[in-house]
This record gives C-alpha cells, structure tokens and sequence, in this order.
C-alpha cells in the first residue's frame, strides 16, 4: 500500500510537471486575434493550464499556470516585461480558479426528481455523467468572470506600469478589452472544450 501511493503520487508530479513544460512551450505561440488592438495577443498557453484545472483541480492548475509564466519570463525577455506576465497571472488565474472550481464540484453529480403532486415521494433518483455540460458551463462562466477583473485589472496596472493616463484606459474598456476578451474566451472555450475529454484519458490513466 506505501509502495502504491508513493507510485501514484509521483505519476501525478510527473503529468503536472508535463503540464507545466506543455504550458510553457505554448507560451511562444501567441498571435493577434482583434483587429482594432492588434498588440493584445491571444495566449495559447491558456488551453493547457485550462485543462490542468480541469484535470488536477483549480489550485493546482493555477499552480502549474504561475510556474509555467514566471520560468518563461525568466528565461525569455519579453517586452511587456513585468506588465505582461501580472496581467497573464491575473487572467488566466481567474479563468482556471473558477472554471476548475466549478467543475470539480459538479461533475457527475446525482441528480434527485420529486413529483410536484407528491412531494413526500422521490419520483425519480439518476445518477448522470454531466462532465460535458458543466465543463461548457464551467468555462463561459470563468470567462465571463476573466473579463470583468480584466476591466479593474487594467485601470489599476496599466497606469502603473505602461504610463498609460486613466482616462486612456477607461476609453479602451468598451470597443478594445471587453471585446477582446469576451473573443479570447470564445476561443479558449471552443478549444478546450474539444480538445479536454481526447486528452483527459491519458491525464487520469496513464
């Protein structure tokens, strides 16, 4: 028993120190998704740390996020520099915390049915795996809540670290960050969504 939970625990390290290097080599592939602001860059690397929350719950994905970002920016100079990785913690943080928190807690949950006629009586008591829809739902709701820190997140960091005047900011919310990120949710959603339940098997069994 000793020997199969040292074994299961370091088969765990190993596919979250997998996450991690998967991660940080996502973090060169960025690219402009939004016309009008061209220097904001959609984030690969969010699509694996999205998945880890999933997989190994929401802490731990926020973990292998912060550790993934910060090697990358020690390694690689980037020129956002400090700026660019507090604003990706801030973002990708939100959307793994919530969307993993919300998922873990109500995946395969029982669901119990009581007839309105005799509501001392159960009418029907299932057990139905809804990984699919609250995995959807876990998602739209963690990037709702990405975009709206996003929005006091930029009036308080980018004046401090860009130069930028608040007022500049504040005519940016509307037609640039808010659509930018309500997009970059979409696509995070779409991609994960599709790509969670191929690779999640080989994340829980291998």
């Amino acid at each position: 028993m000793p020997n199969t939970n040292v074994n299961s625990r370091t088969l765990k390290l190993t596919k979250m120190a997998l996450m991690v290097a998967v991660t940080f080599v996502c973090l060169f592939m960025r690219f402009p998704i939004f016309p009008p602001a061209s220097f904001l860059l959609f984030e690969v690397s969010d699509i694996p740390i999205l998945i880890a929350g999933f997989v190994f719950g929401p802490i731990i994905g926020f973990g292998i996020g912060v550790v993934a970002i910060l090697l990358h920016a020690f390694l690689i100079v980037m020129p956002s520099g400090a700026y660019g990785v507090i604003m990706h913690i801030i973002a990708v943080g939100t959307y793994v915390l919530v969307s993993g928190l919300i998922y873990n807690i109500f995946k395969g949950k029982t669901w119990v049915f009581v007839c309105p006629a005799h509501p001392e009586t159960v009418c029907e008591v299932y057990q139905k795996n809804k990984a699919k829809q609250w995995g959807l739902l876990a998602l739209i709701i963690g990037g709702l809540c990405m975009t709206a820190i996003m929005i006091p997140a930029n009036l308080i960091v980018t004046p401090q670290f860009m130069g930028a005047p608040l007022e500049a900011v504040k005519a940016m919310i509307l037609p640039i960050i808010l659509p930018f990120n309500l997009l970059k949710m979409a696509l995070n959603t779409v991609v994960v969504f599709i790509l969670y339940k191929r690779i999640s098997p080989f994340l829980h069994k291998w």
